[in-house]
Protein backbone atom coordinates (compact mmCIF):
# COMPACT_ATOMS: atom_id res chain seq x y z
CA UNK A 1 0.00 0.00 0.00
CA UNK A 2 1.61 3.33 -1.01
CA UNK A 3 2.29 5.83 1.73
CA UNK A 4 0.43 9.13 1.83
CA UNK A 5 1.88 12.62 2.08
CA UNK A 6 0.76 12.80 5.71
CA UNK A 7 3.00 9.82 6.51
CA UNK A 8 6.09 11.52 5.06
CA UNK A 9 7.84 14.08 7.26
CA UNK A 10 11.24 15.33 6.19
CA UNK A 11 11.93 18.71 7.81
CA UNK A 12 10.05 19.71 10.95
CA UNK A 13 10.67 20.34 14.67
CA UNK A 14 9.97 16.62 15.19
CA UNK A 15 12.61 15.45 12.71
CA UNK A 16 15.46 17.92 13.28
CA UNK A 17 17.14 18.47 16.63
CA UNK A 18 20.39 19.80 18.03
CA UNK A 19 22.44 18.78 21.06
CA UNK A 20 25.60 20.39 22.37
CA UNK A 21 27.94 20.13 25.34
CA UNK A 22 30.86 21.96 26.91
CA UNK A 23 33.02 20.89 29.80
CA UNK A 24 35.67 22.07 32.23
CA UNK A 25 38.14 19.49 33.49
CA UNK A 26 40.96 19.38 36.01
CA UNK A 27 43.27 16.53 34.94
CA UNK A 28 46.73 15.21 35.77
CA UNK A 29 48.89 12.40 34.44
CA UNK A 30 50.73 11.38 31.30
CA UNK A 31 50.14 12.53 27.73
CA UNK A 32 46.73 11.52 26.43
CA UNK A 33 46.33 8.86 23.76
CA UNK A 34 44.57 11.59 21.71
CA UNK A 35 47.99 13.29 21.44
CA UNK A 36 49.80 10.04 20.66
CA UNK A 37 50.70 9.04 24.23
CA UNK A 38 49.70 6.15 26.48
CA UNK A 39 47.41 8.21 28.73
CA UNK A 40 44.05 6.57 29.36
CA UNK A 41 41.97 9.77 29.38
CA UNK A 42 41.08 12.18 26.58
CA UNK A 43 42.95 14.95 28.43
CA UNK A 44 46.33 15.02 30.15
CA UNK A 45 48.23 16.95 32.79
CA UNK A 46 50.85 19.63 32.18
CA UNK A 47 54.39 18.88 31.00
CA UNK A 48 55.28 17.62 34.47
CA UNK A 49 52.14 15.50 34.70
CA UNK A 50 50.58 17.80 37.32
CA UNK A 51 46.98 19.00 37.26
CA UNK A 52 45.90 21.52 34.67
CA UNK A 53 42.52 23.15 34.04
CA UNK A 54 41.13 22.53 30.57
CA UNK A 55 37.97 24.23 29.20
CA UNK A 56 36.69 22.35 26.16
CA UNK A 57 33.90 22.08 23.67
CA UNK A 58 32.35 18.66 24.09
CA UNK A 59 30.44 18.19 20.87
CA UNK A 60 27.68 19.66 18.72
CA UNK A 61 25.31 17.20 17.05
CA UNK A 62 22.83 17.96 14.30
CA UNK A 63 20.29 15.13 14.24
CA UNK A 64 17.95 14.51 11.33
CA UNK A 65 15.36 11.74 11.72
CA UNK A 66 13.01 11.93 8.71
CA UNK A 67 10.00 9.68 8.19
CA UNK A 68 9.58 8.25 4.69
CA UNK A 69 6.33 6.41 5.46
CA UNK A 70 4.58 4.58 8.25
CA UNK A 71 7.32 1.92 8.51
CA UNK A 72 10.50 3.56 7.16
CA UNK A 73 12.57 6.26 8.87
CA UNK A 74 16.13 7.50 8.93
CA UNK A 75 18.72 8.64 11.46
CA UNK A 76 21.53 10.92 10.32
CA UNK A 77 23.89 12.58 12.82
CA UNK A 78 26.54 15.15 11.87
CA UNK A 79 28.97 15.98 14.68
CA UNK A 80 31.51 18.65 15.52
CA UNK A 81 33.73 17.08 18.17
CA UNK A 82 35.90 19.19 20.45
CA UNK A 83 38.38 18.21 23.12
CA UNK A 84 42.12 17.92 22.55
CA UNK A 85 41.54 17.44 18.82
CA UNK A 86 38.66 19.22 17.05
CA UNK A 87 37.13 17.55 14.01
CA UNK A 88 33.78 17.15 12.30
CA UNK A 89 32.07 14.39 10.35
CA UNK A 90 29.26 11.87 10.23
CA UNK A 91 28.62 9.89 13.40
CA UNK A 92 25.70 7.70 12.30
CA UNK A 93 23.68 7.36 9.08
CA UNK A 94 21.15 4.54 8.79
CA UNK A 95 17.61 3.63 7.77
CA UNK A 96 15.17 1.85 10.10
CA UNK A 97 12.33 -0.37 8.90
CA UNK A 98 9.56 -1.27 11.36
CA UNK A 99 6.59 -3.01 9.71
CA UNK A 100 3.27 -3.55 11.40
CA UNK A 101 3.52 -5.82 14.41
CA UNK A 102 1.26 -8.13 16.35
CA UNK A 103 0.73 -7.98 20.08
CA UNK A 104 3.30 -10.76 20.63
CA UNK A 105 5.75 -10.56 17.72
CA UNK A 106 7.80 -7.68 16.34
CA UNK A 107 10.49 -7.28 13.72
CA UNK A 108 12.74 -4.36 12.80
CA UNK A 109 15.73 -3.78 10.55
CA UNK A 110 18.49 -1.18 10.28
CA UNK A 111 20.84 -0.51 7.37
CA UNK A 112 23.80 1.85 7.30
CA UNK A 113 26.56 3.24 9.49
CA UNK A 114 25.54 2.39 13.04
CA UNK A 115 26.63 1.23 16.45
CA UNK A 116 25.54 -2.28 17.38
CA UNK A 117 23.39 -2.38 20.52
CA UNK A 118 26.26 -3.22 22.88
CA UNK A 119 26.44 -0.32 25.32
CA UNK A 120 24.35 -0.16 28.50
CA UNK A 121 25.55 3.42 29.07
CA UNK A 122 24.68 5.29 25.85
CA UNK A 123 21.31 6.46 24.61
CA UNK A 124 19.70 8.72 22.00
CA UNK A 125 20.51 9.33 18.35
CA UNK A 126 23.60 11.32 19.39
CA UNK A 127 24.76 8.29 21.44
CA UNK A 128 25.42 10.29 24.60
CA UNK A 129 26.31 8.78 27.98
CA UNK A 130 23.31 8.99 30.26
CA UNK A 131 24.65 8.79 33.83
CA UNK A 132 28.27 9.97 33.62
CA UNK A 133 30.49 12.10 31.37
CA UNK A 134 32.96 9.31 30.61
CA UNK A 135 31.81 5.87 29.49
CA UNK A 136 33.48 2.67 30.64
CA UNK A 137 36.56 1.27 28.91
CA UNK A 138 34.35 -1.24 27.08
CA UNK A 139 31.98 1.33 25.64
CA UNK A 140 34.75 3.85 24.96
CA UNK A 141 36.32 1.21 22.72
CA UNK A 142 32.98 0.50 21.04
CA UNK A 143 32.79 4.22 20.19
CA UNK A 144 36.30 4.07 18.74
CA UNK A 145 36.43 0.86 16.73
CA UNK A 146 33.09 -1.01 16.65
CA UNK A 147 30.78 0.92 14.32
CA UNK A 148 30.48 -0.84 10.95
CA UNK A 149 28.33 -0.49 7.86
CA UNK A 150 25.73 -3.08 8.76
CA UNK A 151 22.50 -4.74 7.75
CA UNK A 152 20.82 -5.70 11.02
CA UNK A 153 17.53 -7.53 11.70
CA UNK A 154 15.92 -7.85 15.14
CA UNK A 155 12.97 -10.02 16.07
CA UNK A 156 11.22 -10.12 19.44
CA UNK A 157 8.46 -12.21 20.92
CA UNK A 158 6.87 -13.10 24.23
CA UNK A 159 6.24 -16.47 25.85
CA UNK A 160 3.99 -16.07 28.82
CA UNK A 161 5.58 -13.40 30.98
CA UNK A 162 9.01 -13.83 29.35
CA UNK A 163 10.25 -11.47 26.64
CA UNK A 164 12.87 -12.59 24.11
CA UNK A 165 14.68 -10.80 21.31
CA UNK A 166 17.34 -11.85 18.84
CA UNK A 167 19.48 -9.72 16.51
CA UNK A 168 21.59 -10.85 13.58
CA UNK A 169 23.70 -8.64 11.32
CA UNK A 170 26.27 -8.80 8.56
CA UNK A 171 28.64 -5.90 8.14
CA UNK A 172 31.53 -4.35 6.25
CA UNK A 173 34.22 -1.69 6.80
CA UNK A 174 35.39 -2.76 10.25
CA UNK A 175 38.54 -4.70 9.34
CA UNK A 176 40.92 -2.63 11.50
CA UNK A 177 38.97 -2.99 14.76
CA UNK A 178 41.50 -4.09 17.37
CA UNK A 179 44.39 -1.84 16.29
CA UNK A 180 43.89 0.62 19.15
CA UNK A 181 43.39 -2.12 21.72
CA UNK A 182 46.65 -3.81 20.74
CA UNK A 183 48.97 -0.80 20.42
CA UNK A 184 47.39 1.59 22.94
CA UNK A 185 45.28 -0.63 25.18
CA UNK A 186 42.01 0.36 26.82
CA UNK A 187 41.04 4.00 27.42
CA UNK A 188 38.19 5.95 29.04
CA UNK A 189 36.82 8.97 27.20
CA UNK A 190 33.65 10.33 25.53
CA UNK A 191 35.19 10.72 22.04
CA UNK A 192 33.88 8.68 19.11
CA UNK A 193 35.42 8.00 15.73
CA UNK A 194 33.67 9.95 12.99
CA UNK A 195 33.22 8.39 9.56
CA UNK A 196 36.48 8.10 7.59
CA UNK A 197 38.47 9.89 10.30
CA UNK A 198 41.56 8.29 11.77
CA UNK A 199 42.77 7.74 15.32
CA UNK A 200 46.38 8.28 16.49
CA UNK A 201 48.50 5.48 17.91
CA UNK A 202 51.09 5.82 20.70
CA UNK A 203 54.77 5.07 20.00
CA UNK A 204 54.86 1.64 18.36
CA UNK A 205 57.17 -1.21 19.40
CA UNK A 206 60.45 -1.02 17.46
CA UNK A 207 59.50 -4.25 15.68
CA UNK A 208 56.38 -2.57 14.20
CA UNK A 209 57.68 0.90 13.30
CA UNK A 210 57.97 0.16 9.56
CA UNK A 211 55.05 -2.26 9.37
CA UNK A 212 52.21 -0.09 10.73
CA UNK A 213 51.56 3.67 10.30
CA UNK A 214 51.18 5.80 13.46
CA UNK A 215 47.39 5.91 12.96
CA UNK A 216 44.39 3.70 12.23
CA UNK A 217 41.15 4.18 10.28
CA UNK A 218 38.47 2.21 12.18
CA UNK A 219 35.99 2.43 9.26
CA UNK A 220 37.91 0.53 6.60
CA UNK A 221 37.81 -2.59 4.45
CA UNK A 222 41.18 -4.26 3.87
CA UNK A 223 41.74 -7.17 1.51
CA UNK A 224 39.12 -9.12 -0.43
CA UNK A 225 36.26 -6.93 0.73
CA UNK A 226 32.75 -7.31 2.08
CA UNK A 227 31.37 -9.70 -0.54
CA UNK A 228 33.96 -12.39 0.24
CA UNK A 229 34.45 -11.92 3.99
CA UNK A 230 31.46 -10.19 5.61
CA UNK A 231 31.64 -9.73 9.35
CA UNK A 232 28.73 -10.59 11.60
CA UNK A 233 27.32 -10.00 15.05
CA UNK A 234 24.57 -11.70 17.03
CA UNK A 235 22.66 -10.65 20.11
CA UNK A 236 20.18 -12.43 22.34
CA UNK A 237 18.21 -10.73 25.14
CA UNK A 238 15.93 -12.27 27.76
CA UNK A 239 13.57 -10.41 30.08
CA UNK A 240 12.08 -12.81 32.65
CA UNK A 241 9.02 -11.90 34.77
CA UNK A 242 11.28 -10.06 37.22
CA UNK A 243 12.95 -6.64 36.71
CA UNK A 244 16.16 -8.15 35.27
CA UNK A 245 17.34 -8.21 31.64
CA UNK A 246 20.16 -10.45 30.42
CA UNK A 247 22.00 -9.96 27.12
CA UNK A 248 24.53 -12.06 25.20
CA UNK A 249 26.51 -10.60 22.29
CA UNK A 250 28.90 -12.15 19.75
CA UNK A 251 31.04 -10.18 17.24
CA UNK A 252 33.44 -11.40 14.54
CA UNK A 253 34.71 -9.07 11.82
CA UNK A 254 36.20 -12.03 9.87
CA UNK A 255 39.01 -9.83 8.58
CA UNK A 256 42.06 -11.39 6.93
CA UNK A 257 45.01 -10.72 9.31
CA UNK A 258 47.49 -10.97 6.40
CA UNK A 259 45.69 -8.44 4.20
CA UNK A 260 47.33 -5.01 3.92
CA UNK A 261 46.69 -1.86 1.89
CA UNK A 262 49.08 0.66 0.36
CA UNK A 263 49.18 2.69 3.61
CA UNK A 264 50.28 -0.42 5.55
CA UNK A 265 46.98 -0.66 7.39
CA UNK A 266 46.27 -4.32 8.06
CA UNK A 267 43.25 -6.48 8.53
CA UNK A 268 42.76 -7.42 12.19
CA UNK A 269 40.80 -10.62 12.84
CA UNK A 270 38.85 -9.47 15.88
CA UNK A 271 36.16 -11.40 17.70
CA UNK A 272 34.66 -11.02 21.13
CA UNK A 273 31.81 -12.13 23.36
CA UNK A 274 29.90 -10.03 25.87
CA UNK A 275 27.57 -10.78 28.75
CA UNK A 276 25.48 -7.91 30.14
CA UNK A 277 22.69 -7.49 32.66
CA UNK A 278 20.42 -4.75 33.98
CA UNK A 279 18.59 -5.12 37.30
CA UNK A 280 16.00 -2.61 38.53
CA UNK A 281 16.18 -2.77 42.32
CA UNK A 282 13.30 -0.42 43.12
CA UNK A 283 13.32 3.05 44.60
CA UNK A 284 15.07 4.45 41.53
CA UNK A 285 18.07 2.14 41.98
CA UNK A 286 19.49 0.31 38.96
CA UNK A 287 22.47 -2.02 38.68
CA UNK A 288 24.17 -2.54 35.31
CA UNK A 289 27.04 -4.85 34.43
CA UNK A 290 28.98 -5.63 31.25
CA UNK A 291 31.82 -8.11 30.72
CA UNK A 292 33.68 -8.45 27.40
CA UNK A 293 36.44 -10.85 26.40
CA UNK A 294 37.98 -11.48 23.00
CA UNK A 295 41.03 -11.71 20.76
CA UNK A 296 42.51 -9.78 17.84
CA UNK A 297 45.26 -11.01 15.49
CA UNK A 298 47.27 -9.27 12.75
CA UNK A 299 50.18 -9.92 10.40
CA UNK A 300 52.10 -12.80 8.93
CA UNK A 301 52.32 -16.20 10.60
CA UNK A 302 55.88 -17.20 11.39
CA UNK A 303 57.52 -20.11 13.17
CA UNK A 304 57.04 -18.46 16.56
CA UNK A 305 53.49 -17.24 15.86
CA UNK A 306 51.57 -14.44 14.18
CA UNK A 307 52.99 -10.90 14.45
CA UNK A 308 50.30 -9.58 16.84
CA UNK A 309 48.15 -11.84 19.00
CA UNK A 310 46.23 -9.86 21.62
CA UNK A 311 43.76 -11.22 24.14
CA UNK A 312 41.59 -8.56 25.78
CA UNK A 313 39.00 -8.42 28.50
CA UNK A 314 37.19 -5.84 30.60
CA UNK A 315 34.23 -5.68 32.94
CA UNK A 316 32.37 -3.06 34.98
CA UNK A 317 29.55 -2.68 37.45
CA UNK A 318 27.54 0.57 37.41
CA UNK A 319 25.09 1.48 40.17
CA UNK A 320 22.72 4.40 39.65
CA UNK A 321 20.10 6.10 41.80
CA UNK A 322 17.54 8.28 40.03
CA UNK A 323 15.41 11.01 41.50
CA UNK A 324 12.89 13.45 40.06
CA UNK A 325 15.26 15.61 38.00
CA UNK A 326 18.60 13.85 38.08
CA UNK A 327 20.61 11.02 39.50
CA UNK A 328 23.82 9.68 40.99
CA UNK A 329 26.15 7.02 39.59
CA UNK A 330 29.11 4.95 40.77
CA UNK A 331 31.13 2.62 38.53
CA UNK A 332 34.07 0.30 39.10
CA UNK A 333 35.85 -1.57 36.34
CA UNK A 334 38.90 -3.61 35.49
CA UNK A 335 40.64 -4.14 32.14
CA UNK A 336 43.50 -6.15 30.70
CA UNK A 337 45.29 -7.06 27.47
CA UNK A 338 47.75 -9.91 26.98
CA UNK A 339 50.28 -10.07 24.15
CA UNK A 340 51.63 -13.30 22.68
CA UNK A 341 52.76 -12.36 19.18
CA UNK A 342 56.06 -12.87 17.42
CA UNK A 343 56.65 -9.10 17.06
CA UNK A 344 54.45 -7.58 19.80
CA UNK A 345 55.32 -9.23 23.08
CA UNK A 346 54.46 -9.11 26.78
CA UNK A 347 55.97 -5.64 27.35
CA UNK A 348 53.05 -4.22 25.32
CA UNK A 349 50.45 -5.89 27.54
CA UNK A 350 48.57 -3.97 30.21
CA UNK A 351 46.33 -4.29 33.23
CA UNK A 352 44.39 -1.67 35.16
CA UNK A 353 41.29 -0.48 36.93
CA UNK A 354 39.16 2.66 37.16
CA UNK A 355 36.58 4.11 39.54
CA UNK A 356 34.02 6.79 38.68
CA UNK A 357 31.55 8.86 40.71
CA UNK A 358 29.09 11.17 38.97
CA UNK A 359 25.90 13.16 39.46
CA UNK A 360 23.58 14.95 37.05
CA UNK A 361 20.69 17.39 37.31
CA UNK A 362 18.15 18.45 34.68
CA UNK A 363 16.76 21.95 34.19
CA UNK A 364 14.42 21.53 31.25
CA UNK A 365 16.55 21.28 28.09
CA UNK A 366 19.75 21.82 30.11
CA UNK A 367 21.59 19.09 32.01
CA UNK A 368 24.55 19.61 34.33
CA UNK A 369 26.92 16.72 35.08
CA UNK A 370 29.86 16.48 37.48
CA UNK A 371 32.28 13.57 37.57
CA UNK A 372 35.31 12.29 39.47
CA UNK A 373 37.30 9.58 37.69
CA UNK A 374 40.52 7.82 38.70
CA UNK A 375 42.30 5.29 36.48
CA UNK A 376 45.40 3.23 37.26
CA UNK A 377 47.18 1.13 34.64
CA UNK A 378 50.40 -0.82 34.23
CA UNK A 379 52.07 -1.13 30.81
CA UNK A 380 55.74 -2.27 30.78
CA UNK A 381 56.53 -0.63 27.40
CA UNK A 382 56.35 2.77 29.13
CA UNK A 383 59.81 1.98 30.55
CA UNK A 384 61.31 2.11 27.05
CA UNK A 385 60.17 5.75 26.85
CA UNK A 386 61.66 6.66 30.23
CA UNK A 387 58.39 6.41 32.17
CA UNK A 388 57.08 4.37 35.05
CA UNK A 389 55.19 1.25 33.90
CA UNK A 390 52.49 2.08 36.48
CA UNK A 391 50.65 5.33 35.81
CA UNK A 392 47.72 6.93 37.65
CA UNK A 393 45.45 9.65 36.33
CA UNK A 394 42.63 11.58 37.95
CA UNK A 395 40.15 13.97 36.39
CA UNK A 396 37.41 16.12 37.91
CA UNK A 397 34.96 17.35 35.28
CA UNK A 398 31.87 19.44 34.94
CA UNK A 399 29.75 19.37 31.80
CA UNK A 400 26.73 21.31 30.55
CA UNK A 401 24.49 19.65 27.94
CA UNK A 402 21.83 21.39 25.92
CA UNK A 403 19.03 19.99 23.76
CA UNK A 404 16.94 21.85 21.19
Amino acid sequence: MPCTASEIELISPETVSLTASARLSLTNGEESWVDGGFGKLATSGDNAGDFRIIPQLGDINVIWQPRFGWSLSGTFVATLQGGERTEWGIEQAFLTFKPKRSSKHRIAARLGLLWPAISLEHQGADWHVADTITPSAINSWVGEEVRPLALEVTGSTSAGEHQFSATAAIFAANDTAGTLLSFRGWALHPRTTLAFRRQPLPPLPVSMEYLQPPFTHPLLDVGPGFAERPGYYLKFAWQPPVPVRVELFRYDNRADPQAVNEDLEWGWRTKFNQVAAVAELGGGNVLKAQAMFGRTRMGMSEADGIWVNTDFRSAFVLATHGFAKGGLAARFEGFETRQDGSLVKAESAESGWAATLAGHRDWGPVTGVVELLHVSSKRPIRSALGGDPRQDQTTVQGEVRLRW
